[in-house]
């Protein structure tokens, strides 16, 4: 009988432990789950945090990239290669300039919201107003292109007008800037300065072309 009930101790210690594991086990799972989560709550609110300090412009965007915190970095505008093209469509009021930007850096980088534009003229620098057209967040991948679209009203005055002489573009949360040749009409009608007549639209709201 003695043998007997020191069987049954032991069972009955065995299993207190096994329960004892498990429960322990389940509460360590259940933790680290709120944890992943606030983590990745906190690398989404920032990026959208970034993005609106911007103005329109792009913060980090989780997904594909080459960075370590695998978070694709902005583009910077010493990786893209710019080119701009006569993008106007016979018959439409306005003329129309697409500038297309190619991603040479080597790695996926992040882009989105509206490029700095001035155009250089003969009476100075005229700075493009943004449309207003919606921003869509993009991750342009290493060789691929995206372009944006330039409006400006056709001189068709008969006068002189306002000859353009060059393109400054600078890419979203960029400062630094490239001079472009200008592929569009040589002159822009004389304004009453009021207002920018040339208009500028976001990433992605221009074809690309040859």
């Amino acid at each position: 009988m003695r043998v007997r009930k020191l069987t049954f101790a032991a069972l009955a210690v065995a299993a207190g432990l096994s329960l004892t594991a498990c429960q322990n086990d389940d509460g360590g799972t259940a933790q680290s789950d709120p944890s992943s989560a606030s983590t990745a709550a906190s690398s989404g609110g920032g990026s959208a945090s970034d993005g609106s300090d911007q103005g329109g412009g792009q913060g980090t965007v989780a997904g594909t990239g080459s960075n370590e915190n695998g978070e694709v970095g902005k583009c910077r505008t010493g990786e893209l290669k710019f080119k701009a093209i006569d993008h106007t469509v016979d018959g439409d009021p306005d003329g129309t300039v697409a500038v297309e930007l190619t991603n040479g850096g080597g790695r996926d980088c992040a882009i989105s919201g509206y490029a700095g534009v001035d155009l250089k003229t003969s009476a100075g620098s005229l700075s493009a107003e943004r449309s207003g057209e919606e921003v869509t967040p993009g991750v342009l991948k290493d060789g691929e292109s995206v372009a944006f679209g330039i409006n400006y009203p056709i001189n068709d005055s008969g006068g002189s007008g306002v000859r353009i002489t060059g393109l400054v573009v600078t890419p979203p949360d960029e400062t630094k800037s490239v001079t472009l040749d200008w592929p569009g009409a040589a002159t822009l009608p004389v304004t009453d300065g009021s207002g920018s007549p040339v208009k500028v639209g976001p990433m992605g709201s221009a074809g690309q072309g040859g």
